[in-house]
């Protein structure tokens, strides 16, 4: 094992402490490379279909050596080691990499038949790799690289000896001469390196005088106060002094009688420039943005950087609402003009939430997040303009949080439930099918609509389980419905296009009818035209459904841009004409010709035509005359809970299968 050498009587603290430090940077990294270089080694094994038992073992032990060696670093840190016991604090990260060294090796005795110099090359190339850089990186403190690279090479060597074959016989024995060079540059590079620590140590001391030493330290203080205030990449003010200076204006103003604005600007889609051109050139445009804001504001207010893409002025004095107005005006109209950066040009956009104190906020805090709400709803909206705070945004907000937080129980209590709204036969009247729809009574805030209950779900992680509720109750009506004689009518579901990236929902409505005994052919799964639109997303999951037997039908058909060869390849059974092109169709020649234009479509494709949003007799007759068969809505009923079903079913039934109803229900009472 290769422990420190007893020389510690020798090391002077300070070298220890300046090994140990050497060690503590870039520590982190060291073990996040570790992780990263470990999990790609179990992938390797795993796509060449050789991971077995052993090799997930040999994963998990060498997890929880980094996690030890991770822990302890953080525990010696903590309790102040580093500086305190550093020759303690070496011996014990010695030891981790020892470790981790250990298992390393350990890696080819967990394969069968490895050949480093074959198949198994690219595990080869990665534990010389680690092995190599841990000497190359810690020159600092010897024991700690080696301790870490000698069992990894000569795991590797006895491998390459063992095979017996020439080659590899010939690359063990480089190894072998590899790690002695290894061994006696690791001991020369620490020579040198203590040399250097006792060196600086010596002409430190020696230079050190009185007067220089105040200088420095007023210089220092100096240059910790620019770096506590100021931030590094544009010179603006930084997050720290901004929340200082803006507790310290509202303080003056709330004795003065003065306003306080807050301005926030967020950059779009800087996150692409990043991506797409590197950090290196989002750095340089964040400068070229302050500097445009610095020009700007003159007047005296505050220019922040909050981090990120978000900056922040903070404007008070007399009529300071009004100048953070013309402030905001000015910036987003010199945003249109091209920024110059780096020989590049770029158009950048901004988007602006001011609040004010004390109109919308009684402190620093409320006004930062009024005036981040502001800012939400710019970029939510159309974007590249000024959003002042509206209150009804702080209304909305809790709102929407109180939905996120109930959500989960009321799921499970079925507080939320699907309503149904019955489809018929515009000639006969038939009954032909349902439509299952989310509905929340919320005990605090009344009628939850759908879209936020989605989209609360889809916040909160909860979107399986919401559809899923709502399947149950879809399939609870489905086993009702023969004994309606209504054996052959369907149940329709809406499936929201973003749940396809969010799991399986060909696997979800398997367990929930397998569940409560319905056939797939019992539902309908209503997507709308978005969700087609991107196969990559939904197209396995889409053929899926349709092999296991349910109904697929398009909703809100005449929204989107289908393509037409697409829905004949999902053979798709339905397509729902959105209620836009119904509503007052009877006095709309334009939307009568849409909705004959879409019926024929339907008919070329044999596919059955539904109609939302029928509300008057006259819309009704108009659509049963343009060839619309089935349709659905206020005209014939709303949506109702499933107890209320039996009722309207009885009523709406024809007359022979009613009295059969009626009587089949005395029967049994």
């Amino acid at each position: 094992m290769w422990l420190n050498e007893s020389r510690s009587g020798g090391t002077a603290p300070t070298v220890l402490q300046a090994q140990v430090a050497d060690i503590a940077d870039g520590y982190r990294s060291t073990l996040v490379l570790n992780l990263i270089t470990l999990t790609v080694c179990l992938f390797i094994l795993h796509i060449q279909n050789e991971a077995g038992w052993t090799n997930f073992a040999w994963y998990v032990v060498a997890i929880v050596v980094v996690a030890f060696r991770a822990y302890a670093m953080n525990a010696l840190n903590r309790r102040g080691k580093l500086l305190s016991a550093p020759q303690s604090t070496l011996t014990i990260l010695s030891l981790g990499a020892l470790a981790s060294g250990v298992v390393w090796a350990a890696l080819p005795w967990t394969i069968d038949d490895f050949e480093p110099l074959g198949r198994h090359a690219p595990l080869f190339l990665m534990m010389g790799g680690m092995a190599a850089g841990s000497v190359v990186k810690q020159i600092g403190y010897t024991p700690l690289a080696l301790n870490y690279a000698i069992p990894i090479l000569l795991s590797l060597m006895v491998n390459l000896i063992g095979n017996w074959r020439l080659n590899d016989v010939l690359v063990g024995l480089c190894l072998s001469l590899m790690i002695f060079v290894f061994i006696r540059r690791s001991l020369w590079a620490e020579r040198m390196f203590v040399s250097s620590q006792v060196a600086r140590h010596e002409a430190t001391a020696l230079a050190d005088s009185l007067t220089r030493a105040n200088s420095d330290i007023l210089r220092q203080n100096s240059r910790l106060e620019a770096l506590a205030n100021r931030d590094t990449l544009t010179g603006l003010a930084n997050r720290m002094f901004f929340h200082g200076r803006l507790a310290g204006d509202i303080a003056r103003a709330a004795v003065v009688k003065q306003q306080v604005a807050l301005l926030i600007f967020d950059v779009e889609r800087f996150q692409s420039i990043n991506d797409t051109l590197g950090h290196s050139a989002g750095d340089a445009l964040l400068r070229e943005i302050a500097a445009r804001i610095l020009s700007i504001v003159e007047d005296g207010s505050l220019i922040a950087r909050l981090g990120g893409d978000e900056f922040a002025v903070v404007v008070s004095g007399p009529d300071a609402l009004d100048r953070a107005r013309t402030h905001a005006a000015a910036v987003l109209e010199a945003s249109r003009r091209p920024i110059h950066w780096h020989q590049r040009q770029s158009v950048i956009g901004l988007s602006v939430g001011l609040a004010a104190y004390p109109d919308h906020a009684d402190n620093a805090e409320e006004l930062l997040a009024c005036a981040d709400m502001a800012l939400y709803d710019a970029k939510r909206t159309d974007r590249r303009q000024l959003r002042e705070f509206d209150p009804d945004l702080r209304r909305n907000a809790e709102r929407k949080r109180i939905i996120e937080q109930d959500l989960d129980r009321a799921i499970q209590s079925g507080a939320i439930g699907a309503w149904f709204q019955p489809q018929v036969d515009l000639t006969t009247r038939r009954i032909t099918g349902f439509e299952a729809l989310v509905r929340w009574q919320h005990p605090q805030l009344g009628f939850v609509s759908p879209p936020e209950i989605v989209n609360a779900a889809r916040t909160v992680h909860l979107s399986e389980q919401l559809t899923a509720s709502i399947a149950r109750d879809a399939c609870l009506l489905a086993r009702r419905l023969p004994d309606f004689g209504l054996g052959d009518v369907t149940v329709a579901l809406n499936v929201s296009p973003r749940e396809f990236a969010l799991y399986s929902v060909p696997c979800m409505l398997q367990r929930v009818t397998s569940a409560h005994g319905v056939a797939p052919s019992a539902l309908e799964i209503e997507i709308t035209e978005e969700a087609i639109l991107d196969p990559a997303l939904a197209d396995e999951q889409l053929k899926q459904l349709e092999q296991d037997g349910y109904k697929l039908a398009v909703d809100d058909f005449g929204m989107g841009h289908s393509s037409l060869a697409y829905l004949i390849g999902l053979k798709v059974d339905r397509l729902k004409i959105d209620r836009s092109f119904v509503k007052d169709v009877a006095r709309s020649e334009t939307n009568q010709k849409l909705i004959s234009a879409m019926i024929s479509l339907g008919q070329s494709l044999s596919l059955d035509i539904v109609v939302e949003g029928v509300e008057t007799p006259e819309d009704a007759a108009i659509l049963a005359r343009l060839g619309c068969s089935i349709a659905q809505g206020y005209l014939f009923a709303r949506p109702m809970p499933a107890s209320a079903l039996d009722t309207w079913i009885a009523d709406h039934q024809p007359t022979a299968l009613k009295r059969k109803t009626r009587s089949k229900h005395l029967s049994v009472a």
